[in-house]
Order: structure tokens, then C-alpha cells, then sequence
């Protein structure tokens, strides 16, 4: 249950604070005082999207807290499930920076507001006035009966496999797509590939031939300068060589006469190896250099076919090229294997999908099962709350498998004899809808463990003794569920086990919401105003005190 509510710097507020009674409270106030802005707050702790424009001062930040007794509730496993850590004692956090960021927290770790509204919803259920048009919404109708069958963990179930299942359809979707296109392409996929296949390329074979291409057609001229470098080098008549010989033996000569010029002789001796290899080397390549004009055309012909695959296939070398014939030949393969692949996805849609059905099955069987159940405590409900003459049947009728299951619920409704029952959206009036929301709310509350229920002004279009029966009702709820009732009729203010009061303060320079819990005294005036005004009678007086002492 909601054991602390604190609300800083939001809308009208400055600062509120309330611990409300374990059982029934009570809220009441003029309107425009701020009810509806302290729900605005609390709907931030439901994960409710935050606006800037929310601030009471602009330059401070908002902060939403409430705290939460969860002792008997047995909420561990899902706060498990979002891998937080679980106490009895829970704060929930939400602020609102001045620049509109916000963040929220649960016991002082940060989280997001996807984890904030799967755990404050089961926390917390919020039923405004405004929220009866939901009540002809086949979703909640569908959602009202799984409630009340106890459906959570067999519709948890469900929808797991049927994730499964559309998850399973959409890769045999997707398998299916993709070898339409490949068989399509199998063919000249084939040619490519045994083009690429043929060519037998191999890894930097283009540098390498048109380096061979390049000598082939110069070969005279290479070999003209290759022999002439030769001949400077190593030349009978005057060559780099003999100069270099006859060095050395000069710089020996001179070594024996001072030790340390041998140092000089050392280095001409090693330029003297080093350019016989030289010489040697030159020698060796121009006796390979030669042209062969067959040989030149052989090389051209493999160079204009590795040309024309670079341009077919647009890359830039060999070596994309045989990646390119890698990602043929896998394509090929995995054309050539389809048919088990698709044997097997198939395989699995139909597995998913039985599993899925018989999981559905038993859902709809068990939704089907409370109906008439359902619809009975609903008449009494109705019946107690002034509409004696009321019919209403569920109709559940089989649709193809969605998220929900494989059943839609339509809660068909009359208030008045004689007249057939049709859709709730097309029937009920406001008052209707009000109290068959707060019959649906009271057959359901035993079979939730949703530890506060707060209802804002749902006693819309209910009076009189009516009212009354309202408010047993919630009263009945307190005994197992804390309750936060807002209301302006006095038959309910005066069923609480406590009494809030809010309302409007013009002292400073800005009008602040604020709220106040009443004392007896203060309670007893307030629901005698709420009966005869501002200056109620002391029989009015009177009679507020006796409703409250009969509570």
C-alpha cells in the first residue's frame, strides 16, 4: 500500500505530503483546488510522460516519491524479473529536471520507464472519471474476464508462444522471399560464377603479369640498357670494376705503411662485392629478356579477361574478384539446400503454432468458463447500485490468433426492460457506465493482489441512496485493498476511514495547492458543507456527524 505521497515543485504545488489510512480515505475539495494535479503527480510514478511546463518554479527541479509497504503482497518475483532488489519497504522516485529531462528510480536505483510501469502497475491502479469510456473497449472486456478467471500466468504462457510462433513465420517468410529471388537468379548466378570458376584466377596474378607484360613489350630496350649498364660496370677496356680492383690494391698498399687506412681499404673491398654481385645480377636478367611475341599476346589476352571481370563485377582486383566468386559459390550452395531449410522452418511454424493453440485453448476454455459467473455478480452488482431492470451477457466468439489469444469479448448491456442488449458503447448512458465500472472494480478487487485502488470521481451521475451503496462497496474493498477515493458527494466522504481536504492558498504571491488531513471536527463541517453549503444548518451539522458515526 501508498504509505507516503510526496509532491515538490509540480503544477500548483509547491510541496504536498500525505500518509494515507491503510483502509478507505477520502478526498474532497472545490473544484480546480488541485485533485486532479496531485493524479497528474501520481501518474508520473505510473510512468506517465513528464513536461518542463510542469514546474511550479522554473529553476528548481520536480520530485514525485512515494513509498510502499509491500509486506504480504508478494511482489519478489517481479522485481526479479526487472533485476532489481526487492524489500517490503519500496520508494519509487520520478524527477523532473529544469531543462525537462527526467528520470526515475526505484529504491534509489535508476531505471527506465518501461521497468518503472511494469512495477508501479502492480502497485497502483488509477480509475478516473474520464476512464468509463475504456469500459466499451473490447480490450478491457477481454482483459476484465481474464482478471477475474486468473488468467495472468496461462496468458503470460500464451503469449510467450505466440511470440514464438511469429517469430518462426517471419523467418519462414523471409527463407520463402529469399529463395524466390535466388532461384530466380540461379541461373545467371551459375554462368557468373563458372566464368569467375574458369578464369582459375589467382591472388596478385594482375600486378605480377602486367610487370611481365610491361618487360615483354620493351624488351629491346631494356635489354639495350640493361647490357650498357653491364658493360660500365664489368668492361675489359675501362669498366667501373677494374678502377674499383686497382682502388683496393692501392688502399692495401698504403695500409701496410698506416694500420688504420685499412679501415678505408675494408669499405672498397665490400663496394667491390657489392657491385660484382651487382654486375652479376644484371648480367642474369638480361639473358631473360627477350621478345616473345607469343608469349606477349598470351599475356595481354589473360590481362583484357581479368579487365573485363574487374568492370563486370565492378571491383577493383583480383583478389575482390575471387570474393566475389566465394559469394557465388555460397549463394549457389545455399540455392542447392533450400528445400531442407524450408523443410525445416516449415517444420518449426507448424510445431510453434500447435503449441501455441493448445495454450490458447485452455485460455479460452477458462475465459469461457467464468462467463456466466461474471455476468451473474455483475446484475446483482447493478441491481444493488439502481438498475433492477439491467440485462447483460459476454459474448466471447473465435477470431484468428492474435496477442490476446484467439477469443473477442464483447460485454453486451441494457439498462432498461424490454430493451435488447447491445454493445456498451452504444448504450450505456454515463451514469451507466459509472456504475458498472465500479461493480466490474469490485468483483475484481479479490482477485487482483493490486495493494492501493485509487478512484477519481467515479461516483459520476450517483446520488442519493445510491451513492450510498457506492460507497459500501468501497468500504468493502478497504478491508483487503487501500483505497483513495476522490469525490464530491457527501454519502461516500463520510464511509472513510481518514479525510484529506485540498485545497487553494492565496496568502503568497503565487496560489499554491495544498492538502491537510481533517480532524474529526473539521470533518464533520466538511461533509455538512457538502450536503447544505457553506453555512450549513445545525440539523445538517447534525446529520453529517450521525453519518459519520454510523460508518
Amino acid at each position: 500500500m501508498l504509505s507516503n505521497l510526496l509532491i515538490k515543485n509540480y503544477a500548483l504545488i509547491k510541496q504536498l505530503e500525505m500518509s494515507p489510512n491503510p483502509g478507505l480515505n477520502i478526498i474532497t475539495g472545490e473544484t480546480g483546488a488541485g485533485k486532479s494535479i496531485m493524479l497528474g503527480a501520481i501518474g508520473l510514478l505510473l510512468g506517465n510522460r513528464a513536461d518542463v511546463k510542469s514546474l511550479f518554479d522554473t529553476t528548481q527541479k520536480c520530485v514525485i516519491e512515494g513509498s510502499f509497504n509491500l509486506a504480504g503482497y508478494d511482489m519478489a518475483p517481479n522485481f526479479d524479473e526487472e533485476n532489481l532488489d526487492f524489500s517490503d519497504e519500496c520508494i519509487i522516485r520520478r524527477e523532473i529536471s529544469v531543462s525537462g529531462k527526467s528520470r526515475a528510480f526505484i529504491n534509489d536505483t535508476p531505471v527506465n520507464l518501461e521497468t518503472l510501469r511494469n512495477i508501479s502497475s502492480q502497485l497502483l491502479d488509477i480509475h478516473s472519471q474520464h476512464d468509463t469510456t475504456t469500459l466499451g473497449s473490447n480490450d478491457f472486456q477481454l482483459k476484465a474476464v481474464d482478471a477475474f478467471a486468473g488468467n495472468a500466468e496461462l496468458l503470460a504462457e500464451y503469449q510467450t508462444r505466440f511470440q514464438t510462433f511469429k517469430t518462426a513465420s517471419k523467418a519462414l517468410e523471409t527463407l520463402q522471399s529469399q529463395a524466390a529471388q535466388f532461384r530466380r537468379e540461379f541461373d545467371f548466378d551459375q554462368f557468373l560464377y563458372q566464368e569467375l570458376n574458369a578464369a582459375s584466377l589467382q591472388p596478385n596474378e594482375q600486378e605480377a603479369l602486367e610487370q611481365e607484360l610491361a618487360i615483354l613489350e620493351n624488351a629491346v630496350e631494356i635489354g639495350e640498357k640493361l647490357q650498357l649498364a653491364y658493360s660500365y660496370l664489368d668492361n675489359p677496356e675501362g669498366s667501373i670494376l677494374e678502377l674499383l680492383k686497382t682502388t683496393v690494391s692501392t688502399l692495401s698498399q698504403a695500409s701496410r705503411l698506416v694500420p688504420a687506412y685499412d679501415a678505408l681499404r675494408q669499405r672498397a673491398q665490400s663496394t667491390l662485392i657489392e657491385l660484382r654481385d651487382l654486375a652479376d645480377e644484371i648480367d642474369n636478367i638480361n639473358s631473360t629478356v627477350e621478345f616473345d611475341h607469343n608469349r606477349t599476346e598470351l599475356v595481354r589476352e589473360r590481362l583484357d579477361l581479368i579487365y573485363l571481370l574487374l568492370k563486370k563485377h565492378q571491383v577493383g582486383t583480383v583478389d575482390e574478384l575471387l570474393a566475389v566468386e566465394s559469394q557465388l559459390q555460397a549463394k549457389l550452395n545455399t540455392v542447392m539446400n533450400l528445400d531442407e531449410e524450408l523443410l525445416l522452418a516449415e517444420k518449426k511454424v507448424s510445431t510453434t503454432r500447435e503449441a501455441m493453440l493448445i495454450t490458447a485453448q485452455e485460455l479460452s476454455m477458462q475465459r469461457r468458463k467464468v462467463t456466466t459467473q461474471i455476468e451473474n455478480l455483475l446484475l446483482e452488482g447493478l441491481v444493488e447500485l439502481g438498475i433492477p431492470n439491467a440485462t447483460l451477457s459476454i459474448q466471447i466468439s473465435d477470431i484468428q490468433p492474435m496477442s490476446t489469444g484467439i477469443d473477442s469479448v464483447l460485454f453486451l448491456f441494457s439498462g432498461n426492460k424490454g430493451v435488447k442488449p447491445q454493445e456498451l458503447k452504444n448504450v450505456a448512458s454515463g451514469g451507466e457506465f459509472s456504475r458498472l465500472m465500479m461493480v466490474i472494480k469490485y468483483i475484481l478487487a479479490n482477485k487482483r493482489k493490486l495493494p492501493t485502488i485509487i478512484f477519481d470521481e467515479i461516483d459520476t451521475g450517483v446520488s442519493g441512496e445510491i451513492a450510498k451503496k457506492m460507497a459500501k462497496m468501497m468500504h468493502n474493498m478497504s478491508a483487503n485493498h487501500q483505497i483513495i477515493a476522490i469525490t464530491h458527494l457527501h454519502q461516500i466522504a463520510s464511509s472513510g476511514n481518514a479525510h484529506y481536504f485540498v485545497y487553494k492558498d492565496h496568502s503568497s504571491d503565487k496560489t499554491v495547492s495544498k492538502i491537510k488531513k481533517l480532524t474529526p471536527d473539521e470533518r464533520v463541517m466538511e461533509i455538512a458543507q457538502m450536503i447544505g453549503g457553506n453555512n450549513p444548518s445545525e440539523a445538517v451539522v447534525n446529520n453529517a456527524r450521525e453519518m459519520i458515526f454510523n460508518n
